[in-house]
């Protein structure tokens, strides 16, 4: 693990901190999620120099959830995208910490296929959450400070869309 702040590692982590918040800030659809791919294989390339596998084959999965989240929202492809993250962690997960990515991933799915509004940005959220437990323990700089602004800008949004809600009586 490599988690000097120069390393080529966390050059990765911040090219995947500058896509991520990147992708955030658009307000079309398919250029957020062609952003999000962008932030994804910069992670594959982040978590393989950091030596973390199941944070590469998340990233992966995650890689290609975004890539097909541009043609479909079927939930037979949901079912599929969370069966390959339970399939890597099976294959790669050699401690409890190992499987954080690959459940982030998993929630992920679920919310971007089959949640919308509040209910997927929440679900999203815990996704962040264990992202940010997985970056600590990889070392990974970049990615803990994208997962944190991430969080942040989730939280502000499910706020804003509970606010803008109308109350019931």
């Amino acid at each position: 693990m490599d988690s000097s702040w120069y390393s080529p590692a966390q050059a990765f982590g911040y090219a995947a901190f500058v896509l991520g918040v990147a992708s955030f800030l658009q307000t079309d659809d398919r250029r957020f999620k062609l952003f999000m791919a962008g932030e994804c294989l910069a992670y594959v390339l982040h978590f393989y120099l950091l030596g973390s596998p199941t944070a590469v084959a998340s990233s992966l999965v995650s890689l290609t959830r975004s890539l097909l989240a541009l043609r479909t929202r079927s939930p037979w492809i949901a079912a599929a995208v969370v069966a390959a993250n339970i399939t890597l962690g099976l294959a790669l997960a050699k401690a409890p910490a190992d499987w954080l990515p690959l459940a982030a991933s998993c929630l992920g799915t679920l919310a971007l296929f089959l949640l919308q509004g509040i209910a997927m940005r929440l679900v999203m959220l815990c996704g962040t959450c264990l992202w940010i437990a997985n970056n600590l323990i990889a070392g990974s700089i970049g990615g803990t400070a994208l997962e944190l602004v991430v969080a942040v800008v989730k939280l502000s949004t499910v706020w804003r869309l509970y606010r803008r809600a109308p109350q019931a009586a």
